[in-house]
């Protein structure tokens, strides 16, 4: 999902098995439909041809980048902030070639994986804001 909460793949009309040239070819399409200078004339639509032509854009620099692509197939794409480098994106592909790679071993499929990442950063959150109280009984025990 995007920020906004849209799937790329409706955003470009186009299926999770899309090519490299459907998926440039949907966004080409769109494009052309919802590009505002098209839209200028009439304001009611302007607007929404504007919001609608970020979106189509949004969905085209993820989808055809084929590491982003993956990260967000993996829906990792949230854990990335806009300033984040180059650096943190190829150890998200890598760990997703990790998981891929395991999985077709025999070992965790890609979604229990991704669930234990997810649970890991669900429970670091919870330490963050001292909401994990089972944590906080076992270590103020210790110090006891």
């Amino acid at each position: 999902m995007s920020k906004a909460g849209t799937c790329y793949y409706s955003v470009l009309g186009i299926c999770k098995q899309a090519s490299a040239s459907e998926i440039r070819d949907a966004y080409r399409r769109q494009a052309l439909k919802w590009h505002p200078d098209r839209w200028m004339k009439n304001p009611k639509v302007s607007g929404e041809a504007k919001k609608r032509f970020q979106q189509i854009q949004e969905a085209y620099s993820v989808l055809s980048d084929e590491g982003k692509r993956k990260i967000y197939d993996a829906r990792l794409l949230g854990l990335l902030a806009d300033e984040d480098d180059e650096g943190f994106v190829r150890f998200l592909q890598e760990m997703i070639l990790m998981m891929q790679n395991a999985s077709s071993q025999g070992g965790n499929s890609l979604e229990d994986l991704q669930g234990s990442l997810m649970d890991m950063v669900a429970e670091d959150e919870r330490r963050k804001f001292g909401l994990d109280w089972e944590f906080s009984a076992k270590k103020r025990a210790r110090f006891c």
